[in-house]
């Protein structure tokens, strides 16, 4: 039974290949096959010639990584009026995905989360990727789009300044839903953690000196309705990332309108629409912070640590939400005011637990 479907994917990688090659593009009809592109590969779930959405509603899914949140998914498929699902990807250059792996998303939105008309998958390889037509034709008649989780580092490299980029700023304000988990959490702000460096920001590190190598925080990217000011950042508690993310704050405000940071618990999703209010899919694992800071920081330079008081944090459950009109976070599960002093948190508070460990797990990057 397995090579049967190895031989069916080859066939059609095979005539999808062919159907590319007769005229330099794909259209509707001809994106009933995946294949794989110089810069990209393409996967396909269900039918992509179906007519689109009749209707879709603005959106945000705020996923944090580690599992799915399976309520999240289809908060984004009904957004999309059940329509075609664009899900983008980044890989290695050199190491094309295979047919598992690169439709996994897709098959799911098809079998799992669905109905939907069609999920398409694009895994893109570089940066050229993201100035093909194919790709901004796929991108520009999606009703939904996925960013999938890996590195973001790839995403502003491969992204900005780019086509892709100016769809996606398009998409959601043509009131389409968006959403994305861990590296496509990361980047669904204006102002993000880029992750440039090579390796990822400790909370450790970064509280002992905010300009570490590893600080690579992009202000420009994408460019969607309340994400103007609003930071985030993935696999919150787990990870220990509530210093680093203060201490990206810090940074970020120095300069400008204050930005607020929201960081998502693994297994778990902030779900916002279209009137600004946020709550937790049903399903979450775990919690959204909410990060604050009401004043500049008292000492902030590079090869110093971190000192800076009245940071407002909220620990939003179930029974909760944040408005980001407002910035007002009702029935939080718990709160706290921080200061920190030359990098070091001061005094116990639901803070402590996920403020800063020793050093990562050894399968993270």
């Amino acid at each position: 039974m397995r090579l049967c479907r190895l031989a069916l994917c080859f066939f059609s990688l095979l005539l999808g290949a062919c159907v590319q090659a007769a005229d330099g593009g794909l259209a509707g009809a001809d994106r009933a096959h995946g294949y794989h592109a110089a810069h990209f590969d393409y996967f396909v779930a269900g039918d992509p010639a179906l007519p689109g959405a009749r209707h879709t509603e603005f959106g945000l899914a705020l996923i944090g990584g580690g599992g799915n949140v399976d309520a999240a998914f289809r908060f984004l498929v009904a957004r999309a009026g059940h329509g075609h699902i664009v899900v983008l990807r980044a890989t290695d250059a050199d190491d094309p995905d295979d047919d598992e792996l690169g439709n996994y998303y897709g098959n799911l939105f098809v079998s799992r989360w669905g109905p939907v008309a069609s999920a398409e998958t694009i895994s893109f390889r570089d940066r050229a990727a993201a100035n093909d037509p194919r790709v901004a034709d796929i991108i520009e008649h999606a009703d939904g789009i996925f960013l999938a989780g890996g590195d973001q580092s790839r995403y502003v490299n491969f992204w900005k300044g780019t086509p892709v980029q100016r769809l996606l700023d398009a998409h959601v304000k043509a009131n389409r839903p968006i959403g994305g988990t861990s590296a496509g959490l990361a980047v669904l702000g204006r102002n993000a953690y880029a992750a440039l460096g090579g390796h990822s920001a400790e909370s450790k590190g970064v509280l002992a000196n905010p300009f570490d190598a590893s600080v690579t925080l992009e202000s420009d990217f994408l460019h969607f309705k309340y994400m103007e000011n609003v930071f985030t950042d993935s696999h919150f508690g787990k990870r220990h990332r509530l210093g680093r993310l203060i201490a990206f704050l810090a940074r970020l405000n120095a300069a400008k309108t204050p930005i607020a940071g929201i960081g998502v618990d693994e297994k778990t999703a902030l779900l916002i629409g279209a009137d600004g209010i946020g709550r937790l899919a049903d399903g979450s694992a775990g919690h959204v912070w909410i990060v604050q800071p009401q004043r500049a920081p008292t000492q902030l330079a590079a090869g110093k640590p971190l000192s800076m008081a009245d940071i407002r944090i909220a620990q939003l459950g179930a029974e909760g939400d944040i408005d980001l009109t407002t910035r007002r976070v009702r029935q939080p599960v718990a709160t706290a005011t921080i200061t920190i002093v030359d990098g070091t948190l001061v005094g116990d508070s639901i803070a402590a637990p996920i403020f800063a460990r020793d050093r990562p797990e050894p399968s993270e990057k």
